[in-house]
């Protein structure tokens, strides 16, 4: 059966009930799940969607008539969520014919899940992603010339950042520039900087382990196992820069980049990334519980640094914290005074 929740959330008024869709849920659509599972009159169930306080798997959804299925997770908010980034919210930092940097907005899928590829046009409108952004802003901007082709080459991602974490990207716009980016890439002499907002008192460290695509809960983590082919290394270099009292600003440069690895490495050293929902306390007992009111992924990749594929120019791009995480920070330094 279902799960049912109480009618008080039991995290605090501002933590969403959650429903994981299991046999008795699968096929049904969004409005019935609600209507079933929150004991809510079908208006009600309906009122919560078209009020943005319901996400499927981490994503806002606004159609009501949308079909579960087993595995995927309901999140239903106390209040409305922010709409999905939309194509205004993609920064160009640099363009030419071969390439691309942007910054990225939290909450935008950098490409479209294989099973998100056959939505109806209106329905991936809704919540574009990064690729889909950029191929019309590059449409936009270079419009059509005489004797032209009809539209510009489309842009090729060669890495991507997490959907709630915002910074720098670094596209291709050739099939040549995009094999000498991945190279890159591959030899791990791209420059990667992040920051975070992280729980508890960091010191400076190097963490080094094997990630696998599952470390016995269905997720992503570190594992013990040497057997040759059970998982892939990965290096981060972490420095402590300044103490938040509960919590501490980071940097994180990437000696590798595997899927989630800022995230893993500082949840299993004992410190989650603020706004992390995915790799919390639970799972090891020395991580710190997040009381921090992030507002999101508290995760930006502020500098990026390769060599352009044709011109062979060294490049060089630092883009500050946005609104949101440069606001929490502030807040956590006066709380911090006190």
């Amino acid at each position: 059966m279902a799960k049912r929740f109480p009618k008080k959330p039991a995290r605090g008024p501002n933590q969403p009930r959650i429903i994981q869709v299991d046999g008795s849920l699968a096929t049904q659509s969004l409005v019935a799940a609600l209507h079933q599972c929150l004991d809510q009159s079908w208006g009600q169930a309906r009122r919560l969607i078209e009020k943005r306080q319901v996400q499927v798997n981490g994503n806002l959804c606004l159609d009501a008539g949308r079909r579960l299925t087993v595995g995927e997770v309901l999140h239903v908010f106390p209040h409305p969520l922010a709409l999905p980034p939309q194509e205004n919210s993609v920064k160009i930092r640099f363009i030419d014919e071969h390439i691309v940097v942007v910054d990225k907005p939290s909450g935008m899928t950098t490409l479209r899940h294989p099973e998100e590829r056959f939505w109806p046009a209106e329905r991936r409108q809704r919540q574009p992603t990064l690729e889909e952004c950029l191929n019309r802003i590059v449409a936009k901007r270079e419009r059509p010339r005489a004797g032209g082709p009809r539209t510009p080459p489309r842009v090729r991602p060669v890495h991507r950042l997490d959907r709630d974490t915002s910074g720098l990207m670094v596209f291709a716009r050739s099939v040549k520039a995009e094999r000498l980016l991945i190279g890159q890439f591959a030899q791990h002499s791209i420059v990667r900087r992040y920051q975070a907002i992280v729980a508890g008192p960091v010191k400076s460290m190097t963490i080094d382990s094997v990630l696998v695509r599952d470390r016995g809960d269905g997720r992503r983590g570190s594992s013990d196992d040497e057997v040759v082919g059970q998982g892939k290394r990965a290096v981060t270099h972490v420095r402590a820069i300044e103490s938040l009292g509960e919590y501490t600003l980071v940097e994180c440069r990437l000696e590798t980049g595997r899927t989630h690895q800022i995230r893993i490495h500082l949840s299993e050293k004992g410190h989650p990334v603020c706004g992390d929902k995915v790799y919390s306390a639970k799972r090891f007992a020395r991580s710190k519980s997040d009381n921090s009111g992030a507002p999101r992924l508290a995760l930006h990749a502020c500098e990026l640094g390769f060599v352009h594929p044709m011109s062979q120019e060294t490049m060089h791009f630092e883009w500050p914290l946005p609104q949101d995480l440069a606001v929490f920070l502030r807040s956590l330094r006066d709380s911090a005074k006190k």
